[in-house]
């Protein structure tokens, strides 16, 4: 009765969200109260019966119930019940329905911290979500049913996918999820503006502390989803250009572009239509991202079976909404007003190149991702575009975005004093230089690691150096507003991005040695003596455990215990053994016998020394958390008529908001 019940939950779901998605438009057309009314508890209807089928599915997996078709392909009786519940999402249907109730919960708490909008402009917005949920509801009712039945029922199930079998995976697609339909609430304000032709900027700052959040989670999603690659797969990375990874990573680019040109548009009015086009084309990408995860197109350790019906769906979805919301943004575009005038030497002119330059890196990552399909569509052969590809043009794209970043701060809106620029210019390139002169000792020349010391100093130097002229100036007992601390730390985190990412991949150490047991080999100064290997029993695994001691200058540093595991599917998956440390990862990945019939005899072993490797991660979280501090801004809390800033007149005549952060 189980998935009956689901299967009824998601049809009251699509019911209800299809009253959503019609009825609140035709009353904000009409002027009707009573059917713009309806979008709130249609939302919040919507949003139990999916979260009902949810609950339901992961009800069937905790419990083991064979005769659902998901629960005896995704789970057997050997399974732990943690991943039993992260099985919920470990294959394409159910993963397929994580989406839609994330998008539901983002519904409902925007229909319950709305209150303060018109209520035509609500109704729309609310509609427009409403129309998403609809064609996703379809799509998992049409093509991807989760509570299908299977007959006769087996006695036990098939293994999830052993890669999916890791702490890092119960976390990562919910919160990358997040952050990907996310971008939605985003995308629904921009086309409630344009078809209520509601084309002021008031909008803007309603939709600004949600698309931060979304931003946020999907930085989160991202680093969670890298730390995981890099600890599970074995292969000591931690991005590899992976047609997946890039297809979560292009909306994070367009979208870091959304949540600076936002702050343009709503303290100065300008880049209006910029803004709307950027919200349209952040939900776009994720839609994409979509379609290449479960269409099967593209080759990926993170990609669903090819289906070809699913991949059709979601292809005529994706020209629906997107080819949609862009006619209407054409049809629009000539109402959008231009805004107040700016300068060159001005924050609007900084934030609109970093948006640039953001957008043409996107663009750059989806031509790499889409080439090769490109390519065999038009018989020109099978074309691998791989990180050489992207690892040459990224960077060149990102360096003036990065080299920008500390004046950001400083720079006014409207026209900016040149003088606190060359200033600053000098402090923080004098220290920048400092750092990479030391650095050039310590990298014992290495280019690319001294290049990391020093962007990464000029970033944090410039941002050190406004937070201390801002606290000169905040009168005693005032804090640094939420909106501006969010500022500083992201770009914090880009600083100590930079650093990582250079750093590590410039000094990182990686050695393939044969050892038999007693034996050691010499790394980056750290020695490993390998001890041998045993058998031991997991709870639906055995795996061979290799015991490798490591030392430096005579003193012990870790024991590490890398497996190779063999699961009940027979498939075998590498757990590599990690000694974490602030400065530098000590890695080792077990490789094969020598002799399969003589495990005690000599094994290949992998070795990696990673310095600064987990200040990536630590840069990715502190510009996640400058998001959620950005979004937590009062003033995104008041009502319309309450929130507009200050204004103060500038230098040159021009009106400027009084805070000096984006």
């Amino acid at each position: 009765m189980t998935p009956e019940l689901g299967q009824i939950a998601l049809i009251l779901a699509l019911l209800l969200s299809l009253a959503q998605g019609v009825l609140p438009l035709i009353g904000a057309w009409r002027g009707n109260a009573a059917l713009m009314g309806i979008a709130r508890p249609a939302a919040l209807g919507q949003a139990v019966f999916v979260w009902m089928a949810f609950g339901l599915l992961a009800w069937s997996l905790l419990s083991l119930d064979f005769s659902v078709q998901y629960v005896a392909a995704n789970a057997n009786i050997a399974l732990p019940w943690y991943y039993r519940f992260a099985a919920v999402w470990g294959a394409h249907e159910g993963s397929l329905l994580l989406w839609i109730a994330i998008l539901a919960t983002w519904t409902v708490l925007l229909a319950a911290f709305s209150r303060h909008l018109p209520q035509h402009f609500a109704a729309r917005v609310l509609a427009v979500l409403g129309l998403v949920s609809v064609g996703f509801l379809a799509f998992i009712l049409l093509t991807s049913n989760p509570f299908g039945r299977l007959s006769p029922i087996p006695l036990d199930g098939n293994e999830l996918n052993p890669v999916l079998q890791d702490p890092g995976m119960t976390f990562h697609p919910p919160v990358l999820y997040t952050g990907y339909v996310g971008f939605s609430v985003a995308f629904a304000f921009a086309v409630a503006a344009l078809l209520g032709g509601e084309l002021e900027q008031a909008w803007v700052r309603w939709a600004r502390p949600w698309t931060n959040v979304a931003w946020a989670c999907l930085t989160a999603g991202i680093v969670a989803g890298s730390w995981w690659a890099y600890a599970e797969l074995g292969w000591g990375g931690w991005w590899f250009w992976d047609p997946v990874e890039n297809a979560s990573f292009m909306p994070w680019l367009v979208g870091t572009a959304l949540i600076h040109t936002q702050a343009v548009t709503e303290k100065r009015g300008s880049l209006r239509a910029w803004t709307i086009l950027l919200s349209i084309l952040a939900f776009s990408l994720s839609l994409l991202g979509t379609f290449l995860v479960r269409s099967g197109v593209l080759t990926s350790v993170h990609a669903f079976a090819a289906d070809p019906r699913r991949g059709l769906y979601i292809l005529i979805f994706l020209v629906v909404v997107v080819g949609g919301s862009l006619l209407l943004y054409a049809l629009r575009a000539p109402r959008i007003a231009s805004g107040k005038p700016f300068a060159a030497a001005s924050r609007e002119t900084a934030i609109l190149i970093g948006n640039l330059l953001l957008t043409v890196a996107a663009a750059m990552v989806l031509l790499g991702t889409l080439f090769p399909l490109i390519a065999d569509a038009f018989g020109l052969g099978k074309v691998s575009v791989g990180p050489p590809y992207f690892g040459l043009l990224f960077p060149l794209l990102m360096l003036p975005v990065v080299l920008l970043l500390p004046f950001g701060p400083y720079l006014r809106w409207g026209q900016a004093d040149a003088a606190p620029l060359k200033a600053l210019g000098t402090r923080a390139g004098i220290a920048a230089m400092a750092c990479a002169l030391v650095g050039s000792i310590v990298a014992d020349g290495q280019a690319k690691a001294i290049a990391g010391i020093g962007v990464a100093t000029w970033v944090a130097a410039g941002t050190a150096l406004y937070v201390y002229k801002r606290w000169r100036e905040l009168p005693r007992g005032r804090r640094f507003p939420a909106e501006m601390a969010g500022m500083l730390i992201a770009h914090a985190g880009v600083a100590v991005f930079v650093a990582g990412v250079l750093v590590s991949e410039s000094l990182s150490v990686e050695r393939d040695v044969r050892l038999a047991p007693g034996q050691t080999a010499e790394i980056a100064g750290y020695s490993f003596r390998f001890d041998g290997v045993q058998l031991i029993d997991g709870p639906n695994w055995k795996a061979e455990q290799g015991s490798v001691q490591v030392s430096r200058d005579g003193q012990v540093v870790a024991q590490l215990h890398p497996q190779k595991r063999l699961y009940s599917s027979e498939r075998i998956q590498t757990e590599s053994a990690i000694d974490p440390g602030i400065t530098r990862d000590l890695y080792v990945a077990l490789g094969e016998p020598l002799d399969d019939q003589h495990i005690e005899y000599d094994w290949t072993l992998r070795l990696y020394y990673k310095p600064f490797i987990r200040w990536i991660w630590a840069g990715g979280l502190l510009m996640m958390l400058g998001g959620f501090v950005s979004a937590c801004a009062r003033r995104f809390r008041a009502p319309a008529s309450a929130a507009r800033p200050a204004a103060v007149p500038a230098h040159d005549g021009l009106v400027i908001a009084q805070e000096s952060h984006p």
